[in-house]
């Protein structure tokens, strides 16, 4: 099986759509639509009297079937047995890969890719390979530089969410926003999940964009809420299995002596950040998340995403690793051209490139720190050339 999670409305189900129509023999699922529901909870095996037009094997879709309590179970059931006569696409706004862990393992019957909003790297289309960026990740993207800042822009203010994103404005986007975040929390999170305390859980999102761009404290955030640590802890838990959010954890090596364990966390929703340079933050975290994600869904590695601080309290924002091995330190200053103090140092005890991104139109340059390469330029023209 292949299994396409992502949040809600990136686009998952006209994806899927498009992929079978290329299939002769398709049927297409949607646990959202109670017909599909009552057919498959009452026939679990309905899809064997797909009327087929040739001999090809057929595509079954099964959308958003994580909101079946016993979805493992009935994939697996589904799976096993007719695993040579269908092929199965299975998409879902909640993460399949942890998602209500009961039932049994899947192991083994599905690869992975993840849907995501749209990034920059998406949008530009440099075709860029993961050998090219392995061989050269400071390369820079020096074509078009005001359709990628304009591109850049409207991703800060309508979202890489497709249907306020092709809008291409602002009171669209807050029309889309203000209702996307209220009816993930109150009516999927709601109804999959046992939380009821729904509007401190809504208190909690809202609370968020602030605390973006440090590591999140959940014992400040669980004094204002009045609720319990683990409760915190697990609300966000739920966050980021819906893709309201995700985190990074920081890196650990002795060599910087980082001993931060709080993660820091993201928005998918990156315009609802009120803070320009947080918001910046933001942006270049959603383009390297996505980046590592992909890369590791397409097996061209094990790559992680993290930021480092030591007990000096001095921190760089990211830092890329392919099996645990640091590749990349990068630094996101909304309008600082000279390389960061914390920067300099964490590429000195790593002997790595880095690159410091700002959101600031023009040049960029190159400089060094004891031989070792520093690139300085506009966010727009680096993160494009990322691989996608």
């Amino acid at each position: 099986m292949v299994f396409m999670p992502g949040p809600r409305q990136a686009g998952k189900t006209t994806l899927a759509q498009w992929i079978a129509a290329d299939f002769v023999n398709r049927l297409y699922v949607n646990w959202d639509i109670p017909e599909d529901r009552t057919r498959l909870i009452q026939s679990p095996t309905f899809f064997e009297a797909l009327e087929r037009h040739d001999a090809s094997t057929p595509l079954v879709v099964f959308d958003e079937i994580h909101k079946y309590r016993d979805w493992k179970n009935y994939l697996k059931g589904a799976y096993d047995p007719f695993k040579d006569d269908f092929q199965f696409l299975v998409s879902g706004s909640g993460r399949l890969d942890i998602y209500q862990r009961g039932g049994d393992s899947l192991t083994g019957r599905y690869l992975q890719f993840h849907l995501w909003p749209f990034t920059l790297a998406e949008l530009a289309n440099v075709g860029r390979t993961i050998e090219d960026f392995r061989k050269d990740p400071l390369e820079l993207r020096t074509e078009e530089i005001r359709r990628l800042e304009a591109m850049w822009a409207a991703l800060g203010t309508t979202s890489g969410f497709p249907e306020p994103f092709l809008s291409g404005k602002e009171a669209s986007y807050r029309r889309w926003s203000n209702a996307y975040s209220r009816q993930l929390i109150r009516e999927d999170i709601r109804d999959l999940t046992n939380i009821k305390a729904i509007e401190d859980l809504e208190t909690l999102y809202y609370l968020l964009p602030s605390k973006v761009g440090s590591p999140i404290s959940i014992a400040s955030l669980s004094n204002d809420l009045k609720v319990s640590y683990n409760t915190v802890r697990s609300w966000l838990s739920t966050f980021e299995q819906f893709f309201l959010i995700f985190s990074i954890s920081p890196w650990t090596r002795k060599i910087v002596r980082a001993i931060q364990k709080e993660r820091k966390i993201y928005l998918w929703d990156s315009p609802r950040i009120i803070d320009a340079a947080a918001r910046f933050e933001n942006k270049v975290a959603l383009e390297l998340f996505r980046a590592v994600t992909v890369w590791n869904d397409m097996g061209w590695g094990r790559f992680s995403l993290h930021f480092i601080k030591n007990r000096d309290q001095q921190e760089t924002d990211f830092l890329i690793a392919d099996e645990t091995h640091p590749v990349l330190l990068i630094e996101a200053k909304f309008s600082e051209t000279q390389p960061s103090t914390a920067l300099l140092k964490f590429q000195s005890a790593l002997n790595i490139p880095a690159v410091q991104l700002t959101n600031r139109p023009g040049g960029y340059r190159l400089s060094t720190n004891a031989g070792r390469r520093i690139l300085i330029a506009p966010a727009w023209q680096w993160v494009s050339m990322l691989p996608w």
